[in-house]
Protein backbone atom coordinates (compact mmCIF):
# COMPACT_ATOMS: atom_id res chain seq x y z
CA UNK A 1 0.00 0.00 0.00
CA UNK A 2 1.09 3.42 -0.92
CA UNK A 3 2.73 5.03 2.22
CA UNK A 4 1.51 8.71 1.08
CA UNK A 5 -2.28 7.43 0.71
CA UNK A 6 -1.87 5.24 4.06
CA UNK A 7 -0.49 8.17 5.36
CA UNK A 8 -3.45 10.49 4.61
CA UNK A 9 -6.11 8.07 4.99
CA UNK A 10 -5.05 7.74 9.03
CA UNK A 11 -5.12 11.19 9.43
CA UNK A 12 -8.74 10.63 7.82
CA UNK A 13 -9.14 8.23 11.15
CA UNK A 14 -7.66 10.06 13.65
CA UNK A 15 -8.75 13.41 12.54
CA UNK A 16 -12.44 13.17 12.10
CA UNK A 17 -12.98 9.92 14.83
CA UNK A 18 -14.66 6.89 12.93
CA UNK A 19 -17.16 4.77 14.39
CA UNK A 20 -15.59 1.73 12.95
CA UNK A 21 -12.83 2.33 15.12
CA UNK A 22 -13.82 4.48 18.59
CA UNK A 23 -17.42 3.54 18.52
CA UNK A 24 -20.48 5.71 19.41
CA UNK A 25 -18.29 8.92 20.53
CA UNK A 26 -17.80 8.95 16.84
CA UNK A 27 -21.74 9.24 15.80
CA UNK A 28 -22.65 12.58 14.48
CA UNK A 29 -26.98 12.59 15.07
CA UNK A 30 -27.53 15.98 13.00
CA UNK A 31 -27.65 16.40 9.03
CA UNK A 32 -26.41 19.44 9.34
CA UNK A 33 -22.18 18.72 8.70
CA UNK A 34 -22.92 16.73 5.82
CA UNK A 35 -25.08 19.14 3.77
CA UNK A 36 -22.14 22.08 5.08
CA UNK A 37 -19.74 19.52 3.21
CA UNK A 38 -21.92 18.96 0.63
CA UNK A 39 -22.13 22.78 -0.16
CA UNK A 40 -18.31 23.07 0.31
CA UNK A 41 -17.11 20.37 -2.53
CA UNK A 42 -20.09 21.63 -4.68
CA UNK A 43 -22.04 18.68 -5.31
CA UNK A 44 -25.95 19.05 -6.72
CA UNK A 45 -27.69 15.98 -5.31
CA UNK A 46 -30.49 16.71 -6.66
CA UNK A 47 -29.30 16.36 -10.28
CA UNK A 48 -28.26 12.77 -8.56
CA UNK A 49 -30.12 9.51 -8.45
CA UNK A 50 -30.10 7.21 -5.91
CA UNK A 51 -31.18 3.98 -4.15
CA UNK A 52 -31.55 4.20 0.02
CA UNK A 53 -30.88 1.03 2.09
CA UNK A 54 -31.36 1.15 5.51
CA UNK A 55 -31.62 -1.79 8.44
CA UNK A 56 -30.16 -3.91 11.03
CA UNK A 57 -29.02 -6.86 8.93
CA UNK A 58 -28.36 -7.29 5.04
CA UNK A 59 -27.36 -4.07 4.58
CA UNK A 60 -24.48 -4.44 2.40
CA UNK A 61 -25.59 -7.21 0.92
CA UNK A 62 -28.53 -6.25 -0.38
CA UNK A 63 -27.03 -2.68 -1.50
CA UNK A 64 -24.30 -5.07 -3.53
CA UNK A 65 -27.12 -7.46 -5.41
CA UNK A 66 -28.56 -4.71 -6.24
CA UNK A 67 -25.89 -2.36 -7.56
CA UNK A 68 -25.28 -5.70 -9.13
CA UNK A 69 -27.87 -5.67 -11.54
CA UNK A 70 -28.09 -2.12 -12.18
CA UNK A 71 -24.26 -2.85 -13.11
CA UNK A 72 -26.03 -5.77 -15.54
CA UNK A 73 -28.54 -3.92 -16.85
CA UNK A 74 -25.87 -1.42 -18.59
CA UNK A 75 -26.02 1.41 -16.30
CA UNK A 76 -22.88 3.08 -14.79
CA UNK A 77 -23.35 2.29 -10.79
CA UNK A 78 -21.54 3.69 -8.00
CA UNK A 79 -21.69 1.75 -4.54
CA UNK A 80 -21.21 3.23 -1.00
CA UNK A 81 -21.05 0.77 2.13
CA UNK A 82 -19.91 0.42 4.97
CA UNK A 83 -17.11 -0.37 6.76
CA UNK A 84 -14.26 -1.41 4.83
CA UNK A 85 -12.27 -4.71 5.49
CA UNK A 86 -9.36 -3.97 4.41
CA UNK A 87 -8.94 -1.17 2.65
CA UNK A 88 -10.61 2.10 2.98
CA UNK A 89 -11.59 2.40 -0.65
CA UNK A 90 -13.92 -0.60 -0.11
CA UNK A 91 -16.50 1.86 1.12
CA UNK A 92 -16.72 3.51 -2.36
CA UNK A 93 -16.98 1.86 -6.13
CA UNK A 94 -17.92 2.62 -9.40
CA UNK A 95 -19.56 -0.82 -11.08
CA UNK A 96 -17.16 -2.88 -8.88
CA UNK A 97 -13.84 -0.23 -9.08
CA UNK A 98 -12.64 1.05 -5.99
CA UNK A 99 -12.20 4.87 -6.22
CA UNK A 100 -8.46 4.95 -6.70
CA UNK A 101 -6.00 6.11 -4.45
CA UNK A 102 -5.14 9.32 -6.17
CA UNK A 103 -8.75 10.46 -5.86
CA UNK A 104 -8.95 9.80 -1.74
CA UNK A 105 -5.14 11.82 -1.70
CA UNK A 106 -6.93 14.58 -3.16
CA UNK A 107 -10.29 14.32 -1.81
CA UNK A 108 -8.62 14.56 2.00
CA UNK A 109 -5.93 17.54 0.74
CA UNK A 110 -8.82 19.46 -0.34
CA UNK A 111 -9.86 18.69 3.42
CA UNK A 112 -6.86 19.18 4.99
CA UNK A 113 -6.26 23.02 3.35
CA UNK A 114 -9.92 23.48 4.11
CA UNK A 115 -11.06 25.65 7.47
CA UNK A 116 -14.42 24.08 8.65
CA UNK A 117 -16.67 25.59 11.54
CA UNK A 118 -17.99 22.30 12.17
CA UNK A 119 -16.27 18.78 13.69
CA UNK A 120 -17.30 16.63 11.13
CA UNK A 121 -17.53 12.70 11.70
CA UNK A 122 -15.11 10.38 9.50
CA UNK A 123 -18.16 8.81 8.25
CA UNK A 124 -19.58 12.35 7.10
CA UNK A 125 -16.24 13.07 5.40
CA UNK A 126 -16.17 9.85 3.53
CA UNK A 127 -19.59 10.45 2.23
CA UNK A 128 -18.80 13.61 1.06
CA UNK A 129 -16.41 12.54 -0.88
CA UNK A 130 -18.27 9.42 -2.27
CA UNK A 131 -20.86 11.88 -3.29
CA UNK A 132 -18.57 14.46 -4.90
CA UNK A 133 -16.35 11.44 -6.82
CA UNK A 134 -19.68 9.90 -8.51
CA UNK A 135 -21.20 12.88 -9.30
CA UNK A 136 -17.62 14.31 -10.75
CA UNK A 137 -17.64 10.12 -12.28
CA UNK A 138 -21.17 11.01 -13.74
CA UNK A 139 -23.22 7.81 -12.01
CA UNK A 140 -26.44 6.95 -13.30
CA UNK A 141 -27.68 5.99 -9.89
CA UNK A 142 -25.81 5.37 -6.72
CA UNK A 143 -26.82 2.48 -4.16
CA UNK A 144 -26.29 3.63 -0.75
CA UNK A 145 -26.09 2.03 2.53
CA UNK A 146 -26.89 3.62 5.43
CA UNK A 147 -24.71 4.16 8.51
CA UNK A 148 -26.28 3.67 11.85
CA UNK A 149 -30.02 4.47 11.65
CA UNK A 150 -31.99 6.20 9.26
CA UNK A 151 -33.71 9.47 9.93
CA UNK A 152 -30.60 11.47 11.20
CA UNK A 153 -27.66 8.93 9.13
CA UNK A 154 -25.75 11.37 7.23
CA UNK A 155 -26.60 9.13 3.97
CA UNK A 156 -29.96 10.95 4.29
CA UNK A 157 -29.85 13.76 2.91
CA UNK A 158 -30.23 12.38 -0.48
CA UNK A 159 -34.15 11.94 -2.25
CA UNK A 160 -34.02 8.37 -3.37
CA UNK A 161 -35.53 6.52 -6.30
CA UNK A 162 -36.48 3.98 -4.04
CA UNK A 163 -36.23 3.14 -0.34
CA UNK A 164 -35.33 -0.34 0.75
CA UNK A 165 -35.60 -1.54 4.76
CA UNK A 166 -34.23 -5.08 5.31
CA UNK A 167 -34.94 -5.86 8.94
CA UNK A 168 -35.17 -4.13 12.71
CA UNK A 169 -33.41 -5.94 15.28
CA UNK A 170 -32.03 -4.21 18.14
CA UNK A 171 -28.52 -3.44 18.02
CA UNK A 172 -26.90 -0.35 19.05
CA UNK A 173 -29.65 0.36 21.33
CA UNK A 174 -27.62 3.22 22.92
CA UNK A 175 -28.21 5.41 20.16
CA UNK A 176 -30.82 4.25 18.16
CA UNK A 177 -33.31 2.92 21.16
CA UNK A 178 -34.01 -0.18 23.39
CA UNK A 179 -36.97 -1.23 21.48
CA UNK A 180 -37.47 -2.48 18.29
CA UNK A 181 -40.63 0.15 17.50
CA UNK A 182 -37.94 2.65 18.44
CA UNK A 183 -35.01 1.50 16.04
CA UNK A 184 -38.14 1.07 13.36
CA UNK A 185 -38.75 4.91 13.55
CA UNK A 186 -35.03 5.73 13.12
CA UNK A 187 -35.00 3.31 10.25
CA UNK A 188 -38.54 4.49 8.87
CA UNK A 189 -36.94 8.06 8.53
CA UNK A 190 -35.35 7.29 4.88
CA UNK A 191 -38.94 7.15 3.39
CA UNK A 192 -39.21 9.86 1.77
CA UNK A 193 -42.33 11.97 0.14
CA UNK A 194 -43.57 10.16 -2.81
CA UNK A 195 -41.15 7.95 -3.25
CA UNK A 196 -41.52 3.88 -3.10
CA UNK A 197 -40.23 1.80 -0.16
CA UNK A 198 -39.66 -1.57 0.24
CA UNK A 199 -39.61 -3.73 3.82
CA UNK A 200 -37.89 -6.34 3.91
CA UNK A 201 -39.01 -8.20 7.10
CA UNK A 202 -41.75 -7.00 9.09
CA UNK A 203 -44.62 -8.04 12.18
CA UNK A 204 -46.82 -6.90 14.64
CA UNK A 205 -44.62 -5.07 16.84
CA UNK A 206 -43.14 -2.92 13.87
CA UNK A 207 -45.73 -2.58 10.72
CA UNK A 208 -47.56 0.35 12.12
CA UNK A 209 -44.00 2.45 12.27
CA UNK A 210 -43.62 1.71 8.32
CA UNK A 211 -47.48 2.13 7.54
CA UNK A 212 -47.94 5.70 9.24
CA UNK A 213 -44.80 6.81 8.22
CA UNK A 214 -45.66 5.67 4.24
CA UNK A 215 -49.13 6.97 4.93
CA UNK A 216 -47.50 10.67 6.20
CA UNK A 217 -45.39 10.78 3.33
CA UNK A 218 -47.62 9.56 0.54
CA UNK A 219 -45.11 6.72 -0.05
CA UNK A 220 -45.93 3.69 -1.99
CA UNK A 221 -45.24 0.96 0.52
CA UNK A 222 -44.29 -2.56 -0.88
CA UNK A 223 -43.59 -5.19 2.06
CA UNK A 224 -41.49 -8.76 0.62
CA UNK A 225 -43.56 -11.71 1.16
CA UNK A 226 -42.72 -13.79 4.39
CA UNK A 227 -40.99 -17.05 3.07
CA UNK A 228 -39.08 -19.01 6.26
CA UNK A 229 -37.79 -21.61 4.27
CA UNK A 230 -35.00 -19.91 2.38
CA UNK A 231 -31.71 -18.66 3.86
CA UNK A 232 -30.65 -15.32 5.42
CA UNK A 233 -28.80 -14.35 2.47
CA UNK A 234 -31.29 -16.00 -0.32
CA UNK A 235 -33.65 -13.66 1.52
CA UNK A 236 -31.36 -10.30 1.29
CA UNK A 237 -31.24 -12.22 -2.77
CA UNK A 238 -35.03 -11.77 -3.12
CA UNK A 239 -35.64 -8.25 -1.24
CA UNK A 240 -32.97 -7.25 -3.76
CA UNK A 241 -34.62 -8.43 -6.65
CA UNK A 242 -37.96 -7.09 -5.71
CA UNK A 243 -36.25 -3.74 -5.73
CA UNK A 244 -35.00 -4.45 -9.33
CA UNK A 245 -38.41 -4.98 -10.15
CA UNK A 246 -39.39 -1.78 -9.23
CA UNK A 247 -36.32 0.03 -10.33
CA UNK A 248 -36.08 -1.45 -14.07
CA UNK A 249 -39.60 -2.94 -14.94
CA UNK A 250 -39.22 -1.81 -18.32
CA UNK A 251 -35.97 -3.87 -18.62
CA UNK A 252 -37.52 -6.78 -20.70
CA UNK A 253 -34.76 -9.64 -19.73
CA UNK A 254 -34.85 -9.24 -16.14
CA UNK A 255 -34.33 -13.25 -15.39
CA UNK A 256 -31.26 -12.45 -16.79
CA UNK A 257 -29.97 -9.52 -15.53
CA UNK A 258 -31.07 -10.93 -12.00
CA UNK A 259 -28.67 -13.98 -12.61
CA UNK A 260 -25.95 -12.09 -14.11
CA UNK A 261 -26.25 -9.98 -11.35
CA UNK A 262 -25.57 -13.31 -8.90
CA UNK A 263 -22.94 -14.62 -11.22
CA UNK A 264 -20.81 -11.67 -11.22
CA UNK A 265 -21.54 -10.37 -7.85
CA UNK A 266 -18.13 -9.85 -6.66
CA UNK A 267 -16.39 -8.49 -9.55
CA UNK A 268 -19.60 -5.75 -9.65
CA UNK A 269 -19.93 -4.95 -6.04
CA UNK A 270 -16.46 -6.91 -4.46
CA UNK A 271 -18.95 -8.21 -1.79
CA UNK A 272 -16.98 -10.79 0.53
CA UNK A 273 -17.19 -11.80 4.04
CA UNK A 274 -21.21 -12.94 3.95
CA UNK A 275 -21.31 -16.79 4.08
CA UNK A 276 -17.93 -16.87 2.02
CA UNK A 277 -16.38 -20.12 1.49
CA UNK A 278 -12.86 -18.76 2.44
CA UNK A 279 -10.86 -22.09 1.67
CA UNK A 280 -12.09 -25.42 0.32
CA UNK A 281 -9.20 -27.44 2.22
CA UNK A 282 -9.67 -27.45 4.88
CA UNK A 283 -13.38 -25.58 4.70
CA UNK A 284 -13.32 -22.37 6.00
CA UNK A 285 -16.85 -19.97 5.82
CA UNK A 286 -16.38 -16.41 7.27
CA UNK A 287 -19.34 -14.47 8.01
CA UNK A 288 -19.58 -10.97 9.23
CA UNK A 289 -22.68 -11.50 11.43
CA UNK A 290 -22.18 -9.73 14.38
CA UNK A 291 -25.26 -9.00 16.34
CA UNK A 292 -27.94 -11.31 17.86
CA UNK A 293 -30.28 -12.01 14.79
CA UNK A 294 -27.45 -11.87 12.63
CA UNK A 295 -25.28 -14.50 14.03
CA UNK A 296 -28.73 -16.78 15.38
CA UNK A 297 -29.23 -17.12 11.22
CA UNK A 298 -25.56 -17.62 10.86
CA UNK A 299 -25.14 -20.69 13.03
CA UNK A 300 -28.54 -22.22 11.80
CA UNK A 301 -27.24 -21.65 8.45
CA UNK A 302 -24.03 -23.59 9.25
CA UNK A 303 -26.60 -26.64 11.22
CA UNK A 304 -28.68 -27.10 8.48
CA UNK A 305 -25.99 -27.20 5.52
CA UNK A 306 -23.56 -29.34 7.58
CA UNK A 307 -25.41 -31.61 10.07
CA UNK A 308 -22.91 -34.55 10.05
CA UNK A 309 -19.96 -31.74 10.31
CA UNK A 310 -17.48 -31.06 13.23
CA UNK A 311 -17.61 -27.43 13.70
CA UNK A 312 -14.87 -25.47 15.00
CA UNK A 313 -15.54 -21.60 15.64
CA UNK A 314 -14.01 -18.56 16.10
CA UNK A 315 -15.36 -15.88 17.07
CA UNK A 316 -14.76 -12.43 17.79
CA UNK A 317 -16.71 -9.08 19.00
CA UNK A 318 -17.39 -5.49 19.65
CA UNK A 319 -17.48 -4.69 22.90
CA UNK A 320 -21.00 -2.64 22.41
CA UNK A 321 -22.86 -6.26 21.03
CA UNK A 322 -24.45 -8.23 23.39
CA UNK A 323 -22.27 -11.15 23.75
CA UNK A 324 -24.01 -13.00 26.72
CA UNK A 325 -27.32 -12.83 24.92
CA UNK A 326 -25.08 -14.33 21.41
CA UNK A 327 -23.00 -17.13 23.22
CA UNK A 328 -26.58 -18.75 24.19
CA UNK A 329 -27.18 -19.07 21.16
CA UNK A 330 -23.79 -21.25 20.43
CA UNK A 331 -24.85 -24.65 20.28
CA UNK A 332 -23.02 -26.88 23.02
CA UNK A 333 -21.39 -29.39 20.93
CA UNK A 334 -19.21 -27.18 18.81
CA UNK A 335 -15.90 -26.15 19.54
CA UNK A 336 -14.69 -22.55 19.95
CA UNK A 337 -12.09 -20.31 19.94
CA UNK A 338 -13.03 -16.83 20.91
CA UNK A 339 -9.83 -14.20 20.31
CA UNK A 340 -9.74 -10.57 20.53
CA UNK A 341 -8.57 -8.80 17.86
CA UNK A 342 -6.96 -5.32 19.15
CA UNK A 343 -8.30 -1.79 19.82
CA UNK A 344 -10.19 -0.25 21.90
CA UNK A 345 -13.89 -1.56 20.97
CA UNK A 346 -12.75 -5.34 20.54
CA UNK A 347 -14.36 -7.49 23.87
CA UNK A 348 -12.11 -9.05 26.16
CA UNK A 349 -10.89 -12.53 27.12
CA UNK A 350 -11.96 -12.23 30.67
CA UNK A 351 -15.50 -11.31 29.43
CA UNK A 352 -15.38 -14.06 27.42
CA UNK A 353 -14.18 -16.78 29.77
CA UNK A 354 -16.86 -16.24 32.43
CA UNK A 355 -19.75 -16.00 29.43
CA UNK A 356 -18.70 -19.21 28.17
CA UNK A 357 -17.92 -20.95 31.42
CA UNK A 358 -21.36 -19.89 32.91
CA UNK A 359 -22.74 -21.55 29.60
CA UNK A 360 -20.96 -24.73 29.82
CA UNK A 361 -19.35 -24.29 26.05
CA UNK A 362 -15.48 -25.96 25.24
CA UNK A 363 -13.35 -22.99 24.77
CA UNK A 364 -9.74 -21.45 24.11
CA UNK A 365 -9.11 -18.44 24.29
CA UNK A 366 -6.33 -16.06 22.10
CA UNK A 367 -5.12 -12.50 23.05
CA UNK A 368 -4.16 -12.38 18.58
CA UNK A 369 -6.58 -13.81 16.14
CA UNK A 370 -4.02 -14.56 13.75
CA UNK A 371 -2.47 -16.94 16.40
CA UNK A 372 -6.06 -18.13 16.91
CA UNK A 373 -6.75 -18.40 13.02
CA UNK A 374 -3.85 -20.67 12.90
CA UNK A 375 -4.45 -23.16 15.37
CA UNK A 376 -8.01 -23.26 14.54
CA UNK A 377 -7.04 -25.02 11.23
CA UNK A 378 -4.28 -27.59 13.14
CA UNK A 379 -4.98 -31.19 12.66
CA UNK A 380 -8.73 -30.83 10.81
CA UNK A 381 -9.70 -33.18 8.49
CA UNK A 382 -12.19 -33.45 5.62
CA UNK A 383 -14.88 -33.79 8.44
CA UNK A 384 -14.26 -30.92 9.86
CA UNK A 385 -15.74 -27.22 9.16
CA UNK A 386 -14.06 -23.97 10.09
CA UNK A 387 -16.64 -21.13 11.11
CA UNK A 388 -15.14 -17.52 11.71
CA UNK A 389 -17.60 -14.61 12.34
CA UNK A 390 -18.70 -11.69 14.99
CA UNK A 391 -17.13 -8.91 13.56
CA UNK A 392 -15.57 -7.12 10.56
CA UNK A 393 -12.41 -6.29 12.59
CA UNK A 394 -11.97 -9.94 13.42
CA UNK A 395 -12.24 -10.63 9.16
CA UNK A 396 -9.90 -7.13 8.58
CA UNK A 397 -7.16 -9.23 10.87
CA UNK A 398 -7.18 -12.75 8.92
CA UNK A 399 -8.05 -12.25 5.32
Amino acid sequence: MDSAYENKVNWLFNQFPAFQKVGESAYKPTLENTKKLIEHLNVPIEKMKFVHVAGTNGKGTTCSIIASALTESGLKVGLFTSPHIKDFRERIRINGEMISQEEVLAYITTFQSSSFEISPSFFEMTWAMALAYFYQEKCDIVVVETGLGGRLDATNVIEPELSVITNIELDHVAILGDTRTKIATEKAGIIKQNVPVIIGESDEEIEGVFVRAAQERNAPLYFLPENDKVSTYEKNQLLAFFAIDILLHNQPDLASIKQRAMDRLFINTGLYGRNQIYSTNPLIIIDAAHNVMGIQRFLDYIALTYPNKKIRALYGASNDKDVKAIVKLFPKKWEYYFTEFGGNRSTEISVFKAIAEENKIKSKYFSDSKKAFIEIQESVNEEVVIVVFGSFFLLEKII
